[in-house]
């Protein structure tokens, strides 16, 4: 930037406002853009819609970094977990009520998925929202700090007509 404008656009010049940028335009000066919005963080999306999905990556960071301060290791995403909590949180978006964890445990263990826990809730409608009420919990928060647990599948599903509207499976398994 010349001495000229640098001076007359001050310690701000670098933020390039637009009345600058076109300052900077009539001297034949480009290169200058407007900073960049930042998108808002993947656990505050709103997933009340068919589109919506959780983001796997960001559940699993979030509620690995909650193991690790307890002294437990992280987690790994698996296919097969996923899909299965995309099955139940289909089915409960289906049904209209959270499915029971028992229920699930033992579909999973005849799928050959043997020793899993699940966190089956409703109406939650961003993950940082749904990790909060299953850390409050001491049922769901038993499964998230599940010792054996190796790897874990996530899911939400959407059900607009539904009392809850989102409903979240989330499974660990060692």
């Amino acid at each position: 930037m010349p001495k000229l404008l640098r001076r007359l656009a001050g310690p701000r010049a670098m933020t390039c406002p637009a009345a600058l940028a076109g300052a900077l335009a009539l001297f034949g000066i480009a290169g200058c853009t407007e900073p960049q919005r930042q998108a808002q963080p993947a656990f505050y999306r709103d997933l009340g819609s068919s589109t919506a999905r959780v983001d796997a990556e960001q559940a699993r960071a979030m509620i690995s970094a909650y193991r690790m301060n307890a002294g437990l290791g992280a987690l790994a995403l698996d296919p097969a977990l996923d899909a299965a909590a995309q099955r139940e949180a289909a089915m409960m978006a289906r049904s209209d009520k959270p499915a029971q964890a028992d229920a699930v445990k033992a579909r999973l263990a005849g799928a050959g998925i043997p020793g899993a826990e699940a966190n089956l809730s409703a109406g939650y409608r961003r993950l940082a929202e749904a990790f909060s009420g299953w850390r409050d919990s001491p049922q769901h928060d038993r499964v998230m700090k599940d010792a054996k647990a190796k790897r874990m599948g996530i899911a939400t599903a959407y059900a607009p007509g539904s009392k809850y509207q989102v409903y979240w499976a989330l499974i660990v398994a060692p």
